[in-house]
């Protein structure tokens, strides 16, 4: 099973290197805002997101599963996170994932992504104070992951995801997969890491509310008044996100560790752009994270990050944490992040 999982994460390799290639020639063209399930690009748990979302090379938590799928194998335990989010205008930004390690080269994981846009009244221009029902909205992504050591320097893994949003009676799905390489170097403490994320098929609206009643030709009597028929709307790429990374260990004793890292994005939504981050710890208990978020990007609001985490050992090989991260939004107001965590 193993050797027939690792043919099919080498088999996408070249493709995942074809398109990046093939988006040359389209560059010049700005994509902003024209993509769909912009959640998918929300990036999870509060030490990668303190740390500026520079993680592709760094993935030491279950978090990996979004930022790199390949660093799986390299956790080297099982370990469940919950975070949580506030997110933009009184939204609620979740995510719970789990990561089982098989073995000392193989694990897999699993979790649970949810943008919830809480609930309102339903509106008309006959009733602007409310018709007496509510709308409600939220976006779905489930993700199962499987990631391998092929070396004692290499790993590669890949995820499946399942993609929904609906909003009221409306909602869109789709598939989409993710690849991720990680490369421990031979110089003491850098690893080099790349990704591709979301990279899948379209997503179109669909629901009871696009059906309708016309006339087909009102210009006559006599014909049938009442034809059903359904509202097509447009269909939206994923946001596609293609990163690549390195991390650097500074020092790593037991008594300090300062870890740095750096990764370049290309997404097919916006123009290219950098993230840095990095992390001091004392005796692996207490950490302290800061980084910056969208460098060379033209009109971001996203910028400064930072955080905080306390780890305890509880028993044994198993240990709780929690962290805490704040993102600099521009106009908006800051984002934070809550997260709790136990390794087993």
């Amino acid at each position: 099973m193993n050797t027939l999982l690792r043919s099919v994460l080498l088999g996408l390799l070249p493709a995942a290197m074809l398109f990046v290639a093939s988006t040359d020639a389209t560059v010049a063209q700005s994509k902003v805002g024209t993509t769909a399930a912009q959640f998918v690009g929300i990036g999870v748990g509060p030490r990668a997101t303190a740390m500026g979302g520079a993680f592709v090379a760094l993935g030491s938590d279950a978090s990996a599963m979004y930022w790199n799928p390949g660093a799986l194998s390299r956790i080297g335990h099982s370990q469940v996170i919950a975070s949580f989010t506030e997110w933009l205008v009184g939204t609620n930004f979740n995510w719970v994932g789990l990561n089982i390690a098989l073995d000392a080269d193989n694990a897999i994981g699993v979790s649970l992504t949810q943008l919830d846009y809480g609930e309102d009244k339903v509106r008309t221009v006959a009733m602007p104070e409310g018709t007496g029902a509510r709308w409600t909205a939220q976006d779905l992504a489930f993700t199962i992951s499987y990631a391998s050591n092929l070396t004692d320097r290499f790993s590669i893994g890949g995820s499946f995801k399942y993609i929904t949003q609906q909003i009221w009676n409306e909602s869109a799905s789709t598939v989409a997969f993710d690849l991720g390489l990680l490369f421990t170097t031979p110089f003491d403490g850098v690893r080099i890491g790349a990704a591709l994320s979301n990279f899948g098929g379209d997503m179109q609206l669909d629901g009871k509310d696009l059906t309708k009643r016309i006339d087909l030709d009102p210009d006559n009597s006599g014909n049938n008044e009442t034809i059903v028929a359904n509202l097509k709307t447009d269909s939206w790429e994923l946001p596609l996100f293609f990163r690549a990374g390195i991390s650097y260990d500074l020092i790593k004793d037991d008594l300090f560790s300062v870890t740095m890292s750096a990764d370049a994005i290309r997404p097919n939504d916006n123009d290219e752009h950098v993230n840095v981050g990095g992390e001091f710890g004392y005796r692996g208990i207490f950490f302290v994270r800061g980084g910056y978020k969208t460098i060379f990007l033209e009109d971001s609001e996203q910028g400064f990050t930072a955080g905080v985490g306390l780890h305890y050992p509880i028993f044994g090989s198993t240990a709780a944490a929690i962290d805490y991260s704040y993102q600099e939004f521009g106009v908006f107001d800051g984002i934070q992040t809550f997260t709790l965590s136990v390794d087993f």
